[in-house]
């Protein structure tokens, strides 16, 4: 059987720039970039987005649509002794789906909570009282309604892009949503510019600290942060890439998708940067006081402001859940992609049984995290497994293929020979040093402040099963799964198919 393909490149490009433009990119990037030197933190991002971000997305499409297949199938035809790899990246994927849907189910009812700002005027109280009835870690508390309707329909969603395959899903969720996502956010950006004291914010986000540029810090959080914005090391773009006809342009599809995610993410920092402005003078405080990210930012200072808002209040508060509904939904559906793939290729199914059986799973595995106890679960699963799931998972990948594998001038040749214009050796110089570099010092670095300190005082029992123990089997997965044996003919099929 055929494999499935794209309709358009533009409707890839539009598909990986949906994967990349997530939850992070609204409420990490901004305090990111405030935190680490302001205006000036840019140029540590810029240079980390050609030094590690492009090269290891260009890496990532080249193995995709060279060897055809999901990640556990591209490294098993790349060489067989590393299949284990790729189903180790599906795994982490796997975990991800489970928590990064309950996140989206709560911007939902937040975005339904803004039309009359049912959250009141406690809105830390709000969220981790009566909306989460959050209990201590380690303190499941059964499930909660009040999550799990949402959780519900975030679910039912997806299963119909799923179902619909990937040019008629996949393809046509993101050329509805990635759009649509963006007209928002202007119209959210529009409006926080009008408010009071946004001048302030901007300048707080703008304003160069050239300095912090002789930190270290400033580096790692660079580079950190470009790792895991564009959906790099955990399956994603190698299998999304599977779906490319043999001669499609990958280098300027690598590019655009990388600069549209830092134009999104330069939005994204204007908008809230704006609305922190008008937060810190209605407080009469400064914006380094009210400056925040995350979860914290999202459904606690966010409704804050929106309570305080001179007029549309109801209208902002939409707009913003629904940019962080369908940033997430378009990531979501790019997280389940990898792992119904993967079970796909490797058990000779029909898409719709693996998407019954891989999201079907997902989704009841989601239930853990729509429980009273699910924020703290969710808390460490995602700590733990982004730092010693995906950053290590993308360390161990490039160092195969770069250093052990040496294949980087067997893919830079595949790439400028389908590409419009060619990739010089700088690809190769950044991935074989400074990405492998730079990424074993986040990875070292994240190992010593945990073991220094359990993660947010959580006890360490909790953070052995939840965290640890999490992330550590996801890589015991992938190893079962690698010792499955493939259908016969399926290593080899690639080479037989046609454009």
């Amino acid at each position: 059987m055929a494999r499935e393909q794209w309709g358009t490149r533009a409707g890839f490009i539009m598909a990986a720039i949906g994967s990349a433009i997530g939850l992070g990119n609204i409420w990490r990037f901004p305090y990111v970039a405030y935190d680490n030197g302001g205006g000036a933190f840019f140029l540590a991002y810029l240079f980390a987005m050609l030094t590690a971000g492009i090269p290891l997305l260009l890496m990532e499409f080249s193995i995709g649509q060279k060897f055809r297949g999901s990640s556990p199938l591209s490294f098993a035809r790349i060489n067989k002794k590393t299949e284990w790899l790729g189903w180790w990246q599906v795994a982490i994927s796997f975990v991800v789906a489970t928590y990064y849907s309950v996140i989206i189910a709560w911007a939902l009812s937040y975005m339904v909570f803004s039309f009359n700002q049912s959250w009141g005027s406690d809105t830390q109280g709000f969220f981790l009282g009566d909306y989460l009835e959050a209990t201590e870690a380690g303190v499941l508390g059964g499930l909660n309604g009040n999550v799990l309707i949402p959780l519900i329909v975030v679910w039912a969603g997806v299963f119909v892009i799923m179902l619909a395959g990937v040019k008629k899903g996949i393809e046509w969720a993101n050329r509805i949503f990635i759009p649509l996502l963006v007209v928002m956010f202007l119209a959210i950006v529009v409006r926080a510019l009008t408010l009071e004291g946004a001048v302030n914010g901007l300048d707080v986000f703008f304003r160069p600290d050239w300095q912090a540029l002789a930190q270290p810090g400033v580096w790692v959080a660079a580079y950190g942060h470009i790792f895991f914005s564009l959906s790099i090391g955990f399956a994603i773009m190698i299998t999304y890439a599977s779906y490319l006809p043999k001669k499609e342009d990958l280098n300027n599809s690598a590019f655009i998708t990388a600069f549209s995610n830092g134009s999104f993410e330069l939005l994204a920092g204007i908008g809230i940067f704006a609305t922190l402005g008008f937060m810190a003078g209605n407080l009469g405080v400064p914006v380094a006081e009210v400056a925040t990210s995350g979860i914290g930012l999202a459904f606690i200072a966010i409704p804050e402001i929106i309570n305080t808002m001179p007029g549309f209040n109801g209208l902002f508060g939409v707009l913003f859940f629904g940019c962080l509904v369908l940033a997430g939904i378009t990531s979501l559906i790019s997280i389940t992609e990898t792992y119904i793939a993967g079970v796909q290729d490797k058990f000779k199914v029909s898409r719709t049984k693996s998407v019954i059986v891989g999201g079907g799973l997902s989704a009841i595995i989601s239930l853990l995290y729509a429980t009273r106890g699910g924020i703290n679960v969710l808390d460490a699963v995602d700590n733990f497994i982004n730092q010693f799931g995906i950053a290590f998972a993308g360390l161990v990948s490039v160092i195969i293929v770069a250093w052990i594998l040496r294949k980087l001038d067997f893919l830079q040749g595949h790439m400028n020979e389908v590409s419009d214009f060619r990739i010089g050796s700088w690809w190769k110089f950044s991935l074989m040093f400074i990405t492998p570099l730079v990424l074993g010092a986040n990875i070292i670095l994240a190992f010593i402040n945990n073991i220094r300190a359990p993660y947010e005082d959580m006890p360490l029992s909790f953070l052995a099963i939840s965290g640890w123990g999490v992330a550590g089997a996801a890589f015991v997965v992938g190893l079962l799964l690698s010792l499955i044996k493939w259908p016969p003919g399926k290593l080899e099929a690639y080479k037989k198919e046609d454009d």
